[in-house]
């Protein structure tokens, strides 16, 4: 990779929030890895071309465990040991075994099994708002549609699903006044876990989170910590990324009203387009960061895996910044690569494609409903996605 550490001017976090595939296209060409001071002030490496990112995704010595973070650089998430011991925090062995656990429930195969009820979902969703007119695409749609899919999957009664995007939102974009809005949400996300799980203890039923406590109680293959926290990142992720998925999606056709069009006329193109919106514009920008468990030309520091430039890197994709759902090439990093691939990527396809399908079928006169330039991203390097999506139909 020529990987060195010789460039002493990073480049500012703030940079890549305001302006991410223009910066991403600029850092690419000055060198495969560069330097930067994170939202935190903490100093990371980005590497940001395909092939480097794709070898480096699937490199053992480069750790997610904590344990290998070295002191003042950056570390990632601050959570509590009850949310923290899940699977982007570990690797082998550990990693295998959690992952093993939970993977039946993710087959194409069971996730095929959902698309009616996916469908369902948000054919209701679209009912409540179509005499309308207009809405708010992230909240009347984009976000209770994975949301809903996940917590029934995960076995969340309707009477205890609370607001999760306003406890997620604190930790992926933190506002720095407000440093006591985390906290709170970490408290209020420990405090739910615990009483779900203490639920299913006493009233366990056919669902996702049951089979898990039985794995805990019976098996003994989980602590609890690891039971919690993989309940936590089943659903945060489980729905996180498919909002931003869809409603950047929606957005890049607005964009693209060429393609717009060409979706319309042979919808049986909405398996390519997801693989093309996730490669356009897919909601992690930034894999999980990486610390380096042995002596690198890296120098120690953080890696961040900047997925979202790997895939506007031309010397894999051509003219990588225009929407193409006819693309040929293939191998986008959206979801990740090697072991640490995107375990819920099949639910986040199916989810995406109905979705997707649905409004364009349902609402053959959707717009934006204000000015392009009014449109807002969440102040997030974590998280690639829209605040709010005005349509009308």
């Amino acid at each position: 990779m020529g990987i060195t550490s010789d460039q002493t001017s990073p480049m500012a976090a703030a940079e890549l929030v305001g302006d991410p595939y223009g910066s991403y296209a600029r850092l690419r060409e000055e060198g495969p890895v560069q330097r930067i001071t994170g939202l935190d002030g903490l100093p990371a490496w980005l590497v940001t071309r395909y092939a480097d990112v794709r070898q480096v995704l699937a490199d053992p010595r480069l750790a997610l465990d904590k344990s290998h973070a070295r002191p003042g650089n950056y570390r990632g998430l601050a959570l509590p040991a009850a949310l923290d011991a899940n699977l982007l925090n570990m690797d082998a062995p550990d990693h295998t075994r959690v992952r093993r656990l939970v993977s039946q429930a993710f087959t194409p195969r069971r996730i095929e099994q959902l698309r009616e009820p996916v469908q369902r979902i948000a054919d209701e969703l679209l009912d409540a708002v179509a005499p309308l007119g207009r809405a708010d695409l992230i909240t009347a749609y984009a976000a209770p549609l994975p949301i809903t899919v996940i917590c029934d999957l995960l076995g969340v009664p309707p009477e205890d699903r609370r607001d999760f995007r306003a406890w997620t939102d604190v930790l992926i974009a933190p506002d720095p006044a407000r440093p006591e809005a985390a906290k709170a949400a970490v408290v209020a996300m420990v405090e739910f876990f615990a009483l779900l799980i203490t639920r299913k203890r006493t009233e366990p039923a056919d669902d996702l989170l049951s089979a898990l406590v039985a794995v805990r109680d019976h098996d003994d293959r989980l602590t609890e910590d690891e039971l919690t926290s993989l309940a936590f990142l089943i659903l945060f992720a489980g729905y996180e990324n498919t909002v931003h998925l869809i409603g950047n999606a929606v957005l890049a056709l607005f964009d693209h009203p060429d393609q717009l069009a060409a979706l319309r006329a042979e919808p049986a193109l909405i398996g390519a387009a997801i693989e093309e919106f996730a490669r356009y514009d897919g909601p992690a920008p930034l894999a999980i960061r990486r610390f380096p468990v042995e002596a690198l030309t890296i120098g120690g520091v953080t890696v961040l895996l900047v997925l979202a430039s790997a895939n506007r890197d031309p010397q894999q994709f051509a003219d990588p910044d225009r929407l193409d759902l006819s693309r040929q090439e293939t191998g986008h990093l959206a979801l990740g690569h090697g072991i640490h691939y995107c375990l819920g990527a099949p639910l986040a396809r199916l989810e995406t494609e109905i979705a997707l399908a649905t409004l364009l079928r349902r609402f053959p006169a959707l717009a934006l409903d204000v000015p392009r330039d009014e449109l807002r991203h969440r102040p997030s390097l974590r998280a690639r996605g829209l605040l709010a999506l005005p349509v009308r139909y």
